[in-house]
């Protein structure tokens, strides 16, 4: 009966969020001031962030612009909702707020596990990640979340031309746009330049013609 009082006290309405961005939009500094703004407010909340960002040796969501927050992993193999019901079997409680880091990495069964942590424990679960990888393709977790989640919003940012980037295009050392390659490759700025379709065009076709051999006589 307590476990059935704890669930019916967390039977409100919650949403599954998913806020996306080209890399450098702030998405991490937005989540990570959400997180200020549930504590300071005294607001339960958790932060999560799949095992395959590798970027960080230590269970941290950490923001290029320096700050930093404790979070779980989440591994391939993670049943999210198992997980947080575990957590109420154990005379817990859920918290009323769930923040996903790098969201595209997640499996599609794991945003309908955390889908179903929204409807059954009444949670609010914000996951914040890229739209699209280098070649301009949906990423599997992003995909799902286009599919189900209730709130789905933008976080824009500007080419170096004006537009609003949409793409993350991955670059070698010479600052030269690659178009083939593994969908998942852990980078940041040295990698990655985030910009709008006509530049990312313009500058494919600029990489193909200094890499063109030319001509014979």
């Amino acid at each position: 009966m307590e476990k059935q009082d704890k669930i019916l006290d967390m039977k409100r309405i919650g949403k599954l969020y998913f806020r996306y961005g080209t890399m450098g939009s702030a998405k991490t500094a937005l989540l990570l001031t959400t997180a200020y703004n549930l504590e300071e407010r005294g607001m339960a909340y958790l932060c999560f962030k799949p095992v395959t960002d590798t970027r960080e040796m230590r269970n941290v969501i950490r923001s290029r612009i320096g700050i930093e927050r404790e979070c779980k992993w989440i591994y391939p193999e993670s049943d999210l909702y198992g997980i947080l019901t575990r957590m109420l079997d154990e005379g817990g409680m859920i918290p009323g707020w769930i923040l996903v880091d790098e969201a595209q990495f997640l499996d599609p069964r794991q945003v309908d596990q955390l889908a179903r942590v929204v409807d059954d424990y009444g949670c609010n679960v914000i996951c914040y990640g890229l739209r699209t990888d280098f070649q301009t393709h949906l990423f599997e977790g992003s995909r799902r979340l286009f599919e189900i989640a209730d709130s789905i919003e933008e976080v824009k940012s500007t080419c170096s031309c004006g537009r609003k980037t949409i793409v993350n295009a991955r670059i070698d050392g010479n600052g030269d746009i690659i178009t083939e390659g593994e969908q998942v490759e852990i980078g940041g700025n040295d990698r990655y330049m985030a910009v709008c379709r006509k530049c990312w065009t313009h500058k494919r076709v600029e990489s193909m013609n200094r890499h063109r051999l030319p001509f014979e006589n």
